[in-house]
């Protein structure tokens, strides 16, 4: 950390270093300082999905569920078909009890990831989510069926 602070003094809009410094934060559990490295990233590179990714992930995390959210609307428009990120979208989705918009956003993904195992199992803990037992427990045989040995 000690190194990449050296750097950060030499290039102070060096957003490589910016996204590594902001990694390592959030790995030592420093998040409000994560959180303002990546935001100087985001002021450098504002449509890079990569960068809105983290800094969803660390919103998430500090547990702005709207914010990461905003996010992860942000990096979608960027990059459509990535699966994370319509599968992170589920997640906080989820998060907010916006069960409905958490299951589109797998709808999404199952057009350009036919027969994913995860994504069926998603779906299932949506639907159970949505007490829709007999819907969950089909796509939870689904995913069993193309991953019979998977322990989830």
């Amino acid at each position: 950390m000690e190194d990449f602070e050296k750097g950060h003094v030499l290039e102070p809009t060096n957003a490589s270093i910016l996204t590594i410094c902001a990694n390592v934060k959030k790995d030592l559990k420093d998040y409000v300082e994560a959180f303002k490295d990546i935001d100087k990233v985001h002021v450098i590179q504002p449509n890079n999905a990569y960068i809105l990714m983290i800094h969803e992930n660390v919103k998430r995390i500090l547990k702005d569920y709207v914010g990461a959210l905003e996010d992860l609307d942000k990096a979608h428009v960027l990059e459509p078909h990535n699966a994370y990120i319509l599968t992170f979208c589920k997640d906080v989705k989820n998060k907010l009890k916006d069960y409905v918009g958490a299951l589109e956003n797998l709808d999404k993904v199952d057009v350009f990831e036919l027969n994913n195992a995860f994504i069926f199992m998603f779906h299932g803990g949506v639907k159970s989510n949505l007490g829709d037992y007999v819907g969950a427990l089909e796509d939870l045989e689904k995913a069993h069926v193309l991953k019979p040995n998977d322990a989830f």
